[in-house]
């Protein structure tokens, strides 16, 4: 591999892998999420013109955040910085020589994580900044995931950095009896990029950023965890991911095509993970606290149940799905929930909940068209479900996904 190659090799994979930790570290201390974002984007730059001729170093993170924090000094000295805030600027600057031992690196990621989740931010963009900031994901892609146009996703961005840096919002972890009411918000962020990175497996052809994203959100559910062992969704939400994460080597055949669930060969799932699920979802239990994640990550609980007893247990997750349709009906679960319906055989109540659905919500909600196809194939309306199958198709990037929803529809 060429000097020129294996420099971009190596700015990909710390851009991939070390995005949201080295903002963190940035913007931790100059408290601007934007300029922070600027600084170290040109540090990548730096790196695609540098490593190539004097070789990629030892530990591009240390170099990087070097880099990228010598970048903040020239454009505050570019600016014309206030006499008052110069303490603050010199601790930055001293902090430019990076200990070259990458476990010296810091990782502010959860602080980061609950100052986008602080009250002052508005509630419907904490999420997406989340994503953003810690993980790394683009306007558009953040866009496609909530449902909105990208233009408009953009520019609540901006307004959120904006608010941030004008609040002087501080970049540490709350007080204990803060922490409650920012932890859903994190835990909503954390989910929604173990959500984005689903359809990225072994074998697939899917972008290998996001199959880092899931273990970038394993990771960090687990640090939520480490910080609060008694919150009680903090766990359901590690259950959760731990019980969908011990079934991705079974979701592609050995050619690459994709399994559905009821159909996967349950010797390939992880027992490991499916016991450290169990032993969350136990002590998450154990709180006597409804919640979103340990509802969910009950009902993956009862698919791990098959091996065991040779069968799916349709009654109790009919009575999880209810309990879930009630108290948090997002388009995902009213989906979910006739999805679980029709596997129960009740193709009628399946119908019955996909038609709660408004129009706006469903238009580019794929799970929707592909489940509604096969509720019209459950109730003999063949042409109903082809036309359901075109636009789950349509909608479909995963080329294993749509060669699936194809063969179905030939079927």
């Amino acid at each position: 591999m060429s000097s020129a190659r294996a420099a971009a090799k190596a700015a990909e994979t710390a851009a991939r892998t070390s995005y949201g930790r080295l903002l963190a570290i940035l913007a931790a201390r100059t408290r601007d999420i934007a300029a922070s974002e600027d600084a170290l984007s040109a540090a990548f730059l730096a790196a695609l013109r540098t490593w190539p001729a004097r070789g990629v170093p030892d530990n591009p993170d240390a170099w990087l955040v070097a880099t990228a924090r010598n970048h903040l000094k020239n454009a505050a000295r570019h600016k014309g910085v206030a006499i008052e805030a110069a303490a603050d600027l010199a601790l930055l600057f001293d902090e430019g020589a990076v200990d070259e031992d990458a476990d010296a690196l810091p990782d502010d990621r959860l602080k980061l994580l609950f100052v986008c989740a602080h009250p002052a931010i508005d509630a419907s963009v904490r999420t997406p900044l989340m994503l953003q900031t810690v993980l790394g994901l683009d306007a558009a892609r953040i866009a496609a995931a909530f449902l909105v146009a990208p233009a408009t996703m953009g520019q609540r961005l901006v307004r959120a950095k904006t608010k941030i840096k004008a609040a002087g919002l501080r970049f540490e972890l709350p007080t204990q009896a803060d922490m409650p009411t920012r932890l859903e918000d994190v835990l909503d962020a954390i989910y929604a990029a173990y959500g984005t990175s689903w359809d990225a497996v072994a074998g697939a052809d899917g972008d290998a950023g996001a199959r880092g994203l899931a273990d970038e959100a394993l990771y960090l559910s687990r640090l939520v965890v480490s910080l609060l062992p008694q919150a009680p969704e903090a766990r359901g939400l590690l259950a959760l991911i731990l019980y969908c994460e011990s079934r991705r080597a079974a979701r592609r055949d050995a050619a690459g095509r994709f399994v559905p669930l009821k159909a996967q060969d349950a010797r390939l799932w992880s027992r490991d993970m499916i016991v450290e699920a169990e032993g969350h979802l136990t002590a998450a239990s154990r709180a006597g606290v409804f919640g979103r994640y340990q509802c969910e990550a009950a009902i993956q609980s009862v698919h791990a149940q098959r091996p065991i007893t040779g069968q799916t247990n349709h009654a109790a997750l009919r009575t999880l799905y209810g309990l879930l349709a009630q108290r948090c009906p997002s388009i995902g679960v009213l989906v979910a929930q006739a999805a679980a319906l029709l596997d129960a055989g009740d193709a009628d109540a399946a119908m019955a909940v996909l038609q709660r659905l408004a129009e706006a919500d469903i238009r580019g909600y794929q799970p929707y068209w592909a489940t509604l196809a096969a509720v019209h194939v459950a109730r003999g309306q063949r042409g109903e479900a082809a036309a359901a199958l075109h636009t789950a198709i349509g909608l479909t990037e995963d080329p294993a996904i749509r060669a699936f929803l194809a063969q179905s529809l030939e079927s």
